[in-house]
């Protein structure tokens, strides 16, 4: 943003300077043509003032007027030049022996001829530059008696002109820097609280509900949205944290009477008929699924609270202790545990937190897997990242429902048993807390692969 406000203002100041700058510079080079053209025409009458008496007598220049003449082409640089009534050149101050020759049908000593004074500009393809000419007739009593034409090079005049062009550049190129230096500092006072916004923003997207932005810098403008944003999220902290709160504490109050119904359920089975039996066995199941769904619930809603410590930890001696504490529930359903792991593998996560994540991977591969077949788990390091995989066998899932499988109380369609459906969803929540990522892909084995990525630890 602060790129943009830069150009924004180079490009207006441009602007700006243009308009004022490029007219200033044309009409600067008029003027100065006119005011050459002006001396110059001056001057053509003076010397034909000068020169009246012996072109109307015909008699030779006089030597004042040649010296006059040298002169005035030593001290400006204009060739003068002379001629008769008809034409004929009586003084060239560059061509001095070529007196004589015919001038009358040069244009502007024609018009001078004529009476009139001719003033304006041509190229000399003799010289090879512009030329400013002024012609004046030296007349008296209604009659010309010859003419007078001054030639100025147009360099002169080229080099003012172009020397005020350098020095309207020059005042440009400073009013340009100091623009450009204001605009930097302009522009970054207006977009660093907007990053700082941006950058708040960012965090609370990603969780951190306790990202702030700062309203004390910045204009008005910045200030204001900088507070409505803190008030924002404090607000959605607020909602959230009493969600989390609610959740935890129904649950939490929840487990006990659930304790007691079942206990007291569990009392009737020495006094229920045969015919009665089935129907208190399915409440006793509807009960520990009830439960079941309690205890995930509160265990949700603690992993959506996020108040990790995430810690370097083995995580395939973690995988190896929880192995063996499923040991027996997977012999029971006939299922092998089996870990390829090498050299420890450090991660930096929560371990806590991971154990739950591994004992949830475990119990869903337990609940699938069919008997006589093998869970493999693996546990290495790769790149910056602990990688654990889970291998089963079962009946696995389909790409969209692999990715549905993570949200809230998802289920199979033909999934049974006492599940809550929040497993899945309580290993992403946790996983993604402590920086790491959890998916399901399509197993070797025809089954599901879930896939554990934790940063490792530095």
């Amino acid at each position: 943003m602060s790129r943009r406000l830069f150009v924004s203002f180079i490009l207006l100041a441009a602007l700006v300077l243009a308009a004022l700058e490029i007219p200033l510079g044309i009409q600067n080079a008029r003027t100065a043509d006119r005011e050459l053209e002006s001396r110059i025409e001056r001057d053509v009458v003076a010397i034909a003032t000068v020169a009246e008496d012996a072109l109307q007598d015909g008699t030779p220049l006089p030597a004042g007027l040649l010296t006059l003449a040298r002169d005035y082409r030593a001290r400006t640089g204009g060739r003068v030049i002379i001629v008769d009534r008809l034409g004929l050149l009586l003084l060239d101050t560059d061509a001095a022996k070529q007196v004589g020759r015919d001038f009358s049908t040069r244009p502007e000593l024609k018009i001078a001829l004529a009476g009139r004074i001719a003033t304006g500009t041509r190229r000399s393809n003799t010289l090879g530059y512009r030329l400013i000419y002024v012609a004046a007739p030296s007349a008296s009593g209604g009659r010309v008696h010859g003419a007078v034409r001054i030639t100025y090079p147009t360099s002169a005049v080229d080099d003012r002109v172009r020397h005020y062009w350098l020095l309207l550049a020059a005042v440009a190129g400073l009013v340009l820097a100091a623009v450009g230096a204001a605009g930097i500092i302009l522009a970054r006072w207006l977009s660093r609280p907007l990053a700082r916004v941006g950058q708040a923003a960012a965090e609370a997207g990603r969780g951190d509900l306790s990202a702030r932005a700062p309203d004390d810098a910045g204009p008005p403008e910045v200030r204001s949205l900088a507070r409505s944003f803190n008030a924002m999220v404090t607000a959605i902290g607020g909602l959230l944290r009493a969600q989390r709160d609610f959740v935890a504490d129904a649950s939490h109050e929840l487990r006990t009477p659930l304790a007691a119904l079942r206990l007291r359920l569990e009392n009737l089975e020495r006094d229920v008929t045969d015919e009665a039996r089935p129907g208190l066995e399915g409440a006793l199941a509807e009960v520990a699924r009830l439960s079941l769904l309690v205890d995930d619930l509160l265990s949700l809603a603690r992993a959506d609270a996020g108040q990790t410590a995430p810690e370097p930890f083995d995580l395939a001696a973690l995988v190896r202790e929880r192995l063996d504490a499923w040991a027996a529930a997977a012999a029971d359903h006939g299922v092998r545990l089996v870990l390829a792991a090498g050299p420890p593998v450090v991660a930096r996560a929560t371990p806590g937190a991971t154990t739950q994540v591994v004992d949830n991977l475990l119990s869903n591969a337990l609940a699938v897997a069919p008997p006589g077949s093998v869970i493999a788990v693996a546990c290495r390091a790769i790149g910056n990242h602990a990688l654990l995989t889970i291998d089963d066998a079962g009946p696995g899932l389909s790409a969209a429902d692999r990715e549905r499988a993570f949200g809230r109380f998802w289920r199979a369609a033909a999934e049974h048993g006492p599940g809550s459906g929040l497993g899945l969803a309580i290993v992403r929540r946790l996983v993604e807390a402590d920086g790491g990522e959890a998916r399901l892909e399509e197993s070797p084995q025809g089954g599901l692969r879930a896939i554990v990525s934790l940063p490792l630890s530095d």
